[in-house]
């Protein structure tokens, strides 16, 4: 019997949490259709991806300007191709040292054993004011 999809998915959320980012690359589609959804004028990385390439540079920009520091998934639900993770994530921002700590939703779509679709959710308003270092007034 071959790789299951939680299998796959347990790799690559190891090889994520442990910086392995060449496992991570391999586990991508060619044609990955990738969208993390939350302010590009505060997180330049995110937005709309296409393909390998553009994913890997968006996950460099990341690396660029914040330091994982932990990535413990807490809950794991898989159907079939398809499979949702919500994670608690830590984060530091190298230009600031300011520490950013929350939740992360991923919605993801397997075809031949590579990840092809990718949806991030966070919450943008909490995360935006922990990166700016203040509340933001409405």
């Amino acid at each position: 019997m071959g790789e299951t999809t939680r299998d796959i998915v347990r790799r690559l959320y190891d090889a994520y949490a442990s910086k392995d980012f060449d496992q991570v690359a391999a586990a991508l589609h060619e044609d990955i259709d990738w969208i993390i959804y939350s302010p590009v004028s505060v997180f330049p990385f995110a937005g709309q991806r296409q393909g390998r390439a553009a994913v890997l540079q968006a996950m460099g920009s990341i690396a660029e300007q914040y330091m994982l520091e932990s990535y413990k998934n807490e809950i794991v639900i898989v159907d079939g191709d398809l499979a949702a993770v919500m994670s608690d994530v830590r984060f530091t921002q190298r230009a600031t040292k300011r520490v950013l700590r929350f939740r992360i939703a991923n919605f993801l779509r397997f075809q031949d054993g590579k990840l092809i679709e990718f949806r991030e959710f966070v919450n943008s308003f909490d995360v935006v004011e922990q990166a700016l270092g203040r509340e933001l007034s409405l």
